[in-house]
Order: structure tokens, then sequence, then C-alpha cells
């Protein structure tokens, strides 16, 4: 039974505490958050104690913690847990400045702890078995990657101010997606970016709206499309065009009826939360990381992963504002130096 501490008792808190709370070979035995208040009622509701996030980190009898802090900790937390002797995993992303994760990637390589990044659309069941159909052959071989992530409504512009804008927050994700499924990063990303859902994030100098473009040395293409805005639901859909055929990881709706009449064909919308699409994807993270921990074999999303996804975040964040194509080697040569 691996012994846990949460540091972080928000929302996606939360989601973690249950998640280690279900498994059978994992107890939340430690919480902390910087409003105490919310890490007391979250460690009374799974029978764990509130603490600071030192005391859990120093605490030998803690096996791992799970990171749902802020960003801007992230790194600071990473390598003091590990220092510690202490297996991680931290939410995405791993910084919102790529030379702070490289430096945390380095420092990290040196305790020998394995670190987990909390992508958690790997493990989503459609992706992951469009994942398998592509690694088998099953279109032949792949060439065109389509990924629409549109979200049913923006979040708080108090929000938005510290999220690092949308290409570190919210097209993350696909940028790991699209490394997962296409098993290799892209050497040239193009983006553009506007704001045509609310002012607001235009005037907090971020985009809600975005299509980043990806070409691959051997000449393949990842087309990503993001919204803050889907009136109809939680909009997540990839699609694969390969030399042999199609596959298509469709969107999971909030039932499977289908009305057929003379009228036409209806069906369900999309699910509406993230939590809703996504909570299988989040219980079979954890256990993906508990597995890998107590087998000591490699974890499934590496912190490596995290800053080749924050790499091309920088990237499309680049293109976006000056309206030319950038080479990923053309980020990551000042962060060599």
């Amino acid at each position: 039974m691996l012994r846990i501490g949460l540091l972080g008792a928000g929302r996606i808190g939360t989601v973690h505490a249950q998640a280690i709370s279900d498994h059978p070979d994992s107890t939340l035995v430690a919480v902390s958050d910087a409003m105490e208040d919310a890490a007391a009622r979250l460690a009374q509701a799974h029978g764990a104690v509130a603490r600071t996030s030192e005391d859990i980190i120093a605490d030998p009898d803690i096996d791992a913690v799970l990171i749902a802090t802020p960003t801007d900790t992230h790194s600071d937390l990473i390598e003091a847990a590990t220092a510690a002797g202490k297996a991680v995993l931290c939410e995405k992303p791993v910084d919102l400045d790529l030379n702070r994760a490289l430096a945390c990637q380095q420092a990290v390589a040196g305790t020998g702890q394995p670190v987990m990044i909390g992508f958690n659309r790997r493990f989503d069941p459609g992706f992951g078995a469009l994942k398998s159909a592509v690694q088998s052959g099953e279109i032949g071989s792949p060439e065109l990657l389509s990924i629409t992530s549109f979200d049913p409504a923006p979040p708080p512009i108090s929000y938005v101010k510290v999220s690092g804008g949308l290409f570190r927050d919210m097209t993350i994700h696909d940028f790991d997606l699209a490394n997962f499924i296409m098993g290799d990063v892209p050497v040239t990303v193009s983006a553009v970016g506007t704001s045509t859902v609310d002012p607001a994030i235009a005037e907090a100098g971020d985009v809600d709206t975005a299509v980043v473009t990806m070409t691959y040395k051997d000449g393949r293409i990842a087309v990503i499309k993001n919204s803050r805005r889907a009136v109809y639901g939680y909009d997540q859909r990839v699609e694969v065009l390969g030399s042999g055929g199609l596959l298509q990881a469709r969107n999971v709706l909030e039932n499977n009826l289908v009305k057929s009449t003379s009228d036409g064909v209806i069906s369900a919308k999309p699910t509406y939360f993230f939590l809703e699409r996504y909570m299988p994807a989040y219980r079979a993270e954890w256990d993906a990381f508990v597995t890998a921990v107590k087998t000591g074999s490699a974890v499934p999303v590496t912190l490596e992963d995290g800053v080749a996804a924050l790499a091309l975040a920088e990237a499309a964040t680049r293109s976006a504002r000056t309206g030319i194509p950038v080479k990923l080697e053309e980020i990551l040569k000042p962060v060599a130096k």
C-alpha cells in the first residue's frame, strides 16, 4: 500500500484525492494547500490529515506525492520531493517557463526518482485505442492528424491572467497527445490565435480561439483546433488519416440514445464538463503511476514528455505573436547554452 501526500486541495486536487482513495494499492494520508480550510476539509473527507507541503515532503513514511498546486510552484515542489526520495505525479504543465522546466529536469535526473506528468488524455480509452491502431499499422502509414479540443465555456478571467496563456494551459494537452499518437515531436510549429469569445480575454493578453499546424521531419502534418466556447458541450475528437484508411476517436455523449424519424436523426450532446469526460482517464492515469512505482518500471508519461509539450507551447505562442512558423530547435537553442 503506497502512502500518498497530496499537495493542492482545489478542484483538480479533489479529483485526484478520490482516485487515490479508490485505488486498492494507495491510501491518502496527508493533504496540503495554501488555503488551510480547504486542506482540512479534503483531508477529513478521505481519512487523512492536513499538513504543510514541507512536512509532507520531509516525512519518510510518505512514499509519493501528487502535485496539484498552482503551476508556478510545480518545479520547486518536484525538485524538493525527488530530493527527499519520493516518487512524484505532477499536474501539467511542468512550469510556465521553459528554462525553469529544463532546469527542473536536470535536477531530477540526479535523484533517480520517478516523475510522471499528468497528461491524463493518454489514458482515455478511445484515444488509447486509436494510438494502438496507429502503432499496429491498421491504416498504413499515418499522414495527417487532426485534434479538436473545444471547451464549453471560458474559465474566469482571474484564471486566464495566471494560466500562462491558452497554448500553455489548454493546447498543451493536445501537444502531448500529438506527440503520443505520432510517436515523435514536430520540427515546425505555426499558430494563429484570436479573441472572439470574450473581449476580456484579449484585454488579459490571451487568445480564446486558435489553430496550430505542425510539420514533422518525414512530411507528416498535425493540426490542432482550440476554442474556449462550444455551446453544445465539451468537444474532444481525434482523427488520423493514413495511407490505408482513417481512424476516428469520437466524442463521449451524454447518453447513447439515437432517434431517427422522417424529420432527421437526433442524438445526445457531448458531455459538458471535463470531469464527466475524463474521470475514467484520471483513474487509469493514477493506476499507471501506482503500478510503475510498485514495480519499479518506467512511468508512462515522463518529465521529458512534459518539457517537450511545454516547448511546443512556447513555439506556438511565439508563432501566434509574430505570424511566422517557428522551428522547435529555435526554441530549445537558447536553453541549451
